[in-house]
């Protein structure tokens, strides 16, 4: 008797479902465009976060939204043309060298069948086409019995004496023109190399330079209205926040002080059940939240210590610490 299926390995449950993703999305099989997927949702999450923290915690917002609504459709405005502007970058062709030589062979054979069929000179809605070439010309119209080929355009961008091996790739065998660069994380050569950008996943070259460009204005514009917004939350609210910390006085006693029994005989300037600022501190930021801590109200010769004004004495022996 055989057994069949011993040495075959356990498949997880949660293969079959990854498998029909991988059918209906092919582009995540390549692990170098899932991570860059991966990357593309973390940064329009951070987006979607610190800008959906700031109008639920910030009312002011939503009341100036109320009152002036032009300046919050201006804000959202330049948050959504920022990540509009971020996909459409990150979906644009840098110009693959590789593509630019594929345009020019494709032309080239075009050019030949129609000239084969017509004796009429080909038009440029037929065939021709125009290579830009910096240079004493404007460009070179690529049409006529002269079709030169890619290896002879490149060619020519380059120095006489120049030899085949200096603008070629050793990658992936493609004549470069100058400026060019083989990008490893996409594998292909890409005209006029900036860099390959981790946050879009994609290169940055001669086909999407401006875009980029343009992306990054708008996200610098948008971090920095962005920045303001917060910082003025901030500094609405901490300030109050902090004198409580360093006070050691709750929100209610604060706001409710003349009309809580236990307060009512005690200065408005004087906190009675106040350690020292660095005290308060501490007790606050690194006290035991499991310990239960039973605060005694202080008697009047205390009350009467504590109401008196700071010396310099006090000053150099740190009273108010």
């Amino acid at each position: 008797m055989t057994i069949v299926g011993i040495c075959r390995p356990m498949r997880s449950p949660w293969d079959q479902p990854m498998d029909r993703c991988l059918r209906f999305f092919p582009c995540l099989i390549d692990p170098a465009r899932r991570s860059a997927l991966c990357v593309k949702l973390v940064l329009v999450t951070v987006h979607l976060v610190y800008i959906g923290v700031l109008f639920l915690i910030d009312g002011d917002l939503i009341e100036k939204t109320k009152k002036e609504p032009m300046y919050t459709a201006c804000y959202l405005l330049l948050f959504f043309v920022t990540l509009i502007q971020y996909f459409v970058t990150s979906i644009s062709s840098p110009g693959y060298v590789l593509d630019a030589m594929m345009t020019v062979t494709e032309r080239n054979v075009l050019y030949r069948k129609t000239s084969e069929t017509s004796n009429l000179p080909v038009s440029s809605k037929n065939g021709s086409f125009v290579v830009a070439v910096e240079g004493t010309q404007a460009g070179k119209n690529i049409s006529g019995n002269n079709t030169p080929t890619w290896s002879k355009l490149v060619a020519d961008l380059y120095p006489m004496g120049t030899t085949i091996r200096t603008w070629t790739c050793s990658y992936c065998n493609v004549e470069q023109p100058p400026r060019s660069k083989h990008c490893h994380d996409c594998d292909k050569c890409v005209l006029q190399f900036d860099h390959h950008c981790v946050w879009l996943g994609n290169c940055i070259g001669q086909g999407n330079h401006c875009r980029f460009w343009w992306y990054l204005c708008e996200e610098t514009a948008l971090c920095l209205w962005t920045g303001i917004l917060y910082i003025s939350y901030l500094k609405d609210h901490i300030k109050s926040a902090c004198y409580l910390i360093l006070t050691n006085q709750t929100t209610y006693e604060l706001v409710r002080r003349r009309r809580i029994p236990y307060l009512r005989g005690i200065p408005e300037r004087v906190h009675p059940f106040s350690k020292g600022v660095s005290r308060n501190v501490y007790n606050f930021c690194c006290g035991s939240s499991s310990v239960y801590n039973m605060e005694r109200l202080p008697t009047p010769q205390e009350t009467e210590e504590k109401s008196r004004p700071y010396t310099c004495l006090d000053v150099v022996t740190c009273r108010c610490c």
